[in-house]
């Protein structure tokens, strides 16, 4: 398998789990989300985007790293691009760093929605600032290795039918879900966390570092 980090200009805290989920991974930077490279100690192999959120700084300290540059006028996004660009030079699993928070909540549900996306063709992802991440929760059985005492909420994209938590602070046993229900949001892991869909879309969001809340 070939991972790649992407790096997005959301917010990024570096924790040791966002170090592990990096490692041995190659980097490309969309445009401003290259200011976390120096932070994570990586150096992307590739930096694409329209540059019109790269400042002065960022552009002579990383002017050593090959860009591909787009017209300001287009019709994707900087994060798009890069995940068009790592799925062209191979890649088979990615990390997006930087995937939330930010001044654009819009580009913050769009992420979510290429999650979503990506995993329904085939390619595991991870969206990520470090104190969040989201996993797409497809059809089918799960499981995650978060820590007890580790919150994370099941976001609907849609109604929910057979959903199963175990492991949990409170179990949910093939229940249906309706779209924009509260119902599963704020769990606590107790174990190990196991989660069945039998049809719907969804994002697991979690917090695995230690002093995030809901």
């Amino acid at each position: 398998m070939s991972l790649f980090t992407l790096l997005f200009g959301g917010d990024l805290v570096r924790t040791p789990r966002l170090d592990a989920q990096l490692a041995g991974s190659r980097v490309i930077a969309a445009d401003s989300g290259i200011r976390h490279a120096a932070e994570l100690g990586i150096t992307p192999e590739l930096w694409v985007g329209d540059f019109d959120s790269t400042t002065k700084e960022l552009a002579q300290k990383f002017e050593a790293v090959p860009r591909e540059v787009f017209p300001a006028e287009k019709d994707q996004t900087d994060g798009e691009l890069a995940v068009d660009t790592a799925l062209r030079l191979g890649a088979t699993s990615l990390v997006i760093a930087g995937a939330f928070g930010g001044p654009r909540i819009d580009h913050t549900f769009l992420h979510l929605a290429i999650g979503m996306r990506l995993a329904e063709a085939g390619t595991p992802i991870v969206l990520t600032s470090g104190a969040q991440e989201g996993i797409p929760l497809l059809t089918g059985n799960a499981t995650f290795d978060y820590a007890p005492g580790t919150m994370f909420s099941i976001i609907g994209f849609s109604a929910l039918s057979g959903l199963t938590l175990t492991g949990v602070k409170w179990p949910l046993d093939e229940v249906k879900v309706p779209f924009g229900s509260s119902l599963t949001l704020s769990n606590e892991v107790s174990s190990k966390l196991s989660a069945e869909l039998g049809s719907g879309r969804a994002m697991l969001i979690a917090h695995p570092f230690p002093g995030t809340e809901f």
